[in-house]
């Protein structure tokens, strides 16, 4: 990539990092925690992951919208899917080992995160990609 700059250097390193702790956490919940959480534990677990896994390709679809035409917004998005996640997936990872019942209610913060990135993409698509 020709010309790219730190901000996006850092959301593809972010997304990829990410895609990787998915795929990480993935393998650790179906072999080293299925045997040691509930049912509900592992629901978290395995929604956490999926999440996770979902918003690294999409952090790294919307790093390429941005160089192809999609503006600052897409970055932003990107930002937004990155931060979503570590609030959403962080959440739900930290309660299924255990971590306190409470955090259940800051992790629809995370969610609204996402959506927010989502929406985001979704102007910066409208506005920028093959206008101008």
């Amino acid at each position: 990539m020709n010309g790219i700059t730190g901000l996006e250097r850092l959301l593809l390193i972010a997304a990829a990092l990410s895609g990787f702790i998915a795929v990480a956490a993935g393998a650790f919940g179906a072999h080293a925690l299925s045997d040691r959480l509930t049912a509900e534990q592992l629901d978290w677990w395995e929604t956490g992951v999926r999440y996770q896994l979902v918003h690294a390709v999409a952090m790294l679809a919307a790093v390429i919208l941005a160089r192809i035409g999609g503006g600052p917004q897409a970055l932003i998005a990107a930002a937004f899917f990155g931060a979503g996640t570590v609030v959403f997936s962080g959440t739900l990872y930290v309660m299924a080992l255990d971590g306190p019942r409470l955090l259940g209610a800051v992790t629809p913060i995370g969610g609204v995160g996402l959506l927010i990135g989502w929406l985001v993409l979704a102007l910066s698509a409208w506005s920028g990609v093959g206008r101008g």
